[in-house]
């Protein structure tokens, strides 16, 4: 079983029997028409690489040498950045992950409900969701650093416009990533209408100035897909050429939104476009800055183009207008990774790993566009703290790669998992693939790890934090779920004890439960204290079930304990909402539809009281009550009237 009951104030959990029932969801529109649209939100990060990746695969990194821009060596690296793209992202990610989808999403947290609900009572399930929690975490250090690197990376092009302006590239880096987190609030659909255009203008962009650059050498192109030209440069560099694996990771940052953002386009529309358009597009540009490099007539010149050739390939005629669009794309693509911190904290929520927190909604008909304030302004501080600390994309680009291998590498584990236990892949089918893929992923990884002194402890040091608060909440809710089921009287007993000794009163009283077992504290503390009762109770829990949504069919489940109690589940996809009096509403079962005007929602309110009991240790209690105190009101959570709500409390010892 895979299953999360939400609760209505102490914030634990419940995991009652219950079929699982859910499905996937639609696309609407043509695959061309949805392959356009995935271009314009799925693609910005990995198609806002060719502004540093090259650039940086040359410069010197931890001591090593920087690596000499000769024939030798531009071949080796873009053969290296043309196979990275063929086997992480086409091979890997989309012929493979692609095709491990929970009801339609993907993602490490979809991909880990569907590991956790078709095999729970597997030995090895425990240190897999621990491992996806951490790619959880290390994609919340990706969502800060890929629009610091990403704007400022495009900021520092603006150089090339306006002389003088380097002093000033750090200020505009700032106020532009101010301004983009500012207007998260108003949503994105007026804005995310005009990606589309945007990126296929930008893609095809980088295609013509790749093209203009390699009409003069297209011998390039041969010797970018010859593999053996990767393999020279390791044999003939060694660490070097390892160390340079760091570097060229970048090319692929990005490759994980393609799984991510599988729910919202469809496997085939995503595969379509990058086939067809944006894999050519990088692989032009990317072959066209190299054929730049080789154009120039000695060493020394060639020397200086590699600074930055994306922004010297660029003719003068045309360089405001395309160095503006590269800084609207880097906005399009910081964009994307914000809405999907936003989309992973809510499944985060929704499967009990972070707190309530307050949820937006921007668009009325668009569901999956949502708006948090706390992830937005969190991301904002350390988005421009980053700027402030590196001070160039350059010296990010040392940060940026250790949090996508380590997540592609956890998804590479939780894949052999899909492969061998879900899909039932006999060994010589699926450990070639698997490891073939750890080969690559552990290499970038290790190229990485490297870096950690010149700034990628930061991700690390960002992956822990987090990791740690979500591990925290996770244990937390389970150990007071488990304090407050002991003792628990059994609801039949309690329904016929409270109906005799209780006064009745007109309409309908509806108290939130975490569990489909035992009396919710508010039931309690209201007999104890009001002695009263509603003709009409129910005992309700919203139960989350490890997949995106829920069948209508099976939505609801209602108990009748004799006396007017009902227990009653309603079950959710984490990608749905939790709106009780709306989910109320379309409820015709217990004795009758529900009048909001005569009906009262109890809620109960534990405060922690951190003990010696085993379980965790005080500091890490100390923070799950910290965590507890600070969730979003339950009110606000499940969207019950203001006026319509009671709310009593109590103790709890974990």
């Amino acid at each position: 079983m895979s299953s999360t009951a939400v609760t209505s104030a102490d914030d634990t959990s419940g995991a009652a029997p219950a079929p699982d029932h859910g499905h996937g969801h639609g696309h609407t529109g043509s695959p061309l028409a949805l392959a356009i649209g995935a271009i314009g939100v799925v693609f910005g990060d990995i198609g806002t690489s060719p502004l540093y990746a090259f650039r940086e695969t040359f410069a010197s990194h931890n001591g090593a040498p920087g690596i000499s821009p000769d024939v030798d060596h531009i071949h080796g690296v873009l053969s290296l950045v043309f196979w990275s793209m063929m086997m992480v992202v086409t091979i890997k990610y989309v012929l493979t992950m692609m095709r491990a989808d929970n009801g339609g999403e993907g993602g490490s947290l979809a991909l880990l409900a569907l590991i956790k609900r078709t095999s729970a009572t597997k030995t090895w399930t425990g240190p897999l969701i621990l491992l996806g929690v951490f790619a959880t975490a290390l994609f919340y250090g990706d969502s800060m650093i890929t629009p610091a690197i990403s704007v400022l990376s495009a900021t520092e092009g603006l150089q090339y416009i306006v002389p003088g302006f380097r002093p000033w590239i750090v200020p505009t880096a700032v106020a532009i990533l101010f301004a983009l987190f500012a207007i998260q609030s108003r949503g994105t659909d007026r804005v995310g209408k005009l990606f589309g255009p945007v990126m296929l203008t930008y893609f095809a962009m980088l295609a013509v100035l790749g093209v203009m650059h390699l009409s003069a050498d297209p011998s390039i192109i041969l010797a970018t897909i010859n593999p053996l030209n990767a393999l020279m440069f390791f044999a003939t560099d060694g660490f070097v050429a390892f160390v340079a694996l760091g570097s060229v990771v970048l090319a692929v940052t990005g490759a994980e939104a393609l799984y991510a953002d599988m729910g919202h386009f469809g496997r085939k529309p995503i595969g379509i476009s990058w086939l067809t358009f944006v894999y050519p597009a990088l692989m032009l540009n990317y072959m066209g800055q190299g054929a730049l490099i080789l154009s120039q007539s000695s060493p020394a010149e060639a020397a200086a183009l590699i600074r930055d050739p994306f922004f010297l390939m660029i003719p003068d005629m045309v360089r405001v207008p395309v160095i503006i669009l590269a800084l609207l794309a880097t906005i399009i693509a910081s964009q994307a990774v914000i809405s999907g911190a936003f989309s992973l904290t809510q499944q985060a929520i929704q499967l009990g790993f972070i707190p309530r927190m307050e949820i937006r909604h921007t668009s009325a008909a668009a569901a999956g566009q949502i708006y948090i304030p706390v992830i937005n302004w969190g991301l904002m501080v350390m988005v421009i703290l980053l700027v402030l600390f590196f001070q160039s994309s350059s010296n990010l680009a040392a940060a940026y790669g250790i949090a996508v291998t380590g997540a592609m590498f956890i998804d590479t584990l939780l894949l052999a998992a899909v492969l061998f236990s879900l899909w039932k892949w006999p060994l010589w089918k699926g450990l070639p693939l698997v490891i073939t893929f750890l080969v690559v992923d552990i290499a970038y990884f290790g190229a990485n790890l490297i870096k950690v002194p010149q700034g990628g402890w930061v991700p690390l040091m960002i992956g822990g934090v987090i990791f740690t608060l979500l591990t925290t909440w996770s244990k937390g809710r389970e150990l007071m779920r488990a304090s407050m089921a002991e003792g628990s009287l059994p609801i039949e007993i309690f329904a016929k004890s409270a109906h005799n000794s209780s006064t009745r009163v007109p309409g309908t009283a509806v108290f939130m439960a975490s569990t489909n077992s035992g009396v919710p504290s508010a039931l309690l503390h209201n007999i104890k204290h009001n002695k009263v009762l509603h003709e009409r109770v129910l005992i309700l829990t919203v139960q989350v079930r490890g997949m995106p949504y829920v069948d209508e069919s099976a939505r609801y489940e209602c108990k009748s304990l004799g006396n007017g109690f009902y227990r009653v589940t309603i079950y959710c996809g984490f990608l749905e909402e939790t709106d009780v009096p709306k989910l109320l509403s379309t409820l015709d079962l217990c004795d009758g539809a529900f009048d909001m005007m005569q009906t009262s929602f109890f809620l109960s309110r534990q405060t922690l009281l951190p003990s010696s009991k085993p379980g965790m240790a005080i500091w890490r209690e100390k923070l799950f009550a910290w965590m507890l105190r600070n969730a979003a009101s339950a009110m606000a959570f499940f969207r019950l009237p203001t006026n319509r709500v009671v709310e009593l409390g109590s103790q709890v010892e974990i």
